[in-house]
């Protein structure tokens, strides 16, 4: 009897010890497994992309200038086109003047075909600077911005406040305008003796 009470005593000392080995086995066998495992790569989020715009701005006080300007990405065209004006309406950040009234600003934009329809704030008018050159600058310099940067659109019509019949008082706004390049030219006036620039160099209106 007691070489079966040893042997017995035996197996009963041996199971303790292959628990705790398959346990172990079990956990260096995950271990393994989750090592095989691809982990995921985080993604990191890479800055937008810039875009450059070209705005108008008033030089001598008598002629539009343009002053480039490095804008935040954007989405469909009518928003780019609200960002950009949005940065017009902000002001110069050069030595050109500000063409538009301090208090102005743009309401929105609606794009129907080659046309922007730009919608502005009751300051464009109530606002503005007497004298027809002080408007013609003014809604140019909007007028202008927006086609340059965007050829698709030929035309663009203002509006205050959704007002589609609001006028200046000097210079109509119910019907659309396209731009006008040669306001960028110096006034006959104040040109020195120098001959002038030849037509076909010289910029002419509707053409950037």
């Amino acid at each position: 009897m007691a070489p079966n009470r040893r042997r017995k005593m035996n197996i009963s000392l041996l199971i303790p010890f292959a628990i705790v080995a398959m346990v172990f086995g079990g956990l260096i066998w995950k271990k393994m497994q989750n090592s095989r495992e691809l982990r995921p790569i985080p993604q990191v989020n890479q800055p937008a992309a810039a875009r450059k715009g070209v705005l108008f701005f008033v030089a001598d006080g008598t002629r539009l200038a343009r002053e480039a300007r490095e804008l935040d990405s954007c989405g469909d065209t009518a928003e780019c086109v609200k960002d950009l004006l949005d940065e017009l309406f902000s002001g110069p950040v050069g030595d050109l003047n500000e063409a538009l009234p301090e208090a102005a600003a743009v309401s929105g934009v609606r794009l129907e075909g080659d046309l922007a329809v730009v919608d502005l704030t009751r300051p464009f008018v109530s606002d503005m600077p007497v004298g027809s050159s002080a408007e013609m600058l003014a809604v140019y310099s909007i007028v202008n911005t927006v086609c340059v940067n965007y050829p698709q659109i030929a035309r663009v019509r203002i509006t205050v406040e959704g007002d589609a019949k609001a006028n200046l008082n000097h210079l109509e706004l119910s019907e659309p305008l396209v731009p006008d390049y040669s306001l960028e030219q110096e006034p006959a006036a104040t040109k020195s003796a120098v001959p002038a620039t030849s037509p076909a160099a010289a910029a002419k209106k509707g053409h950037p």
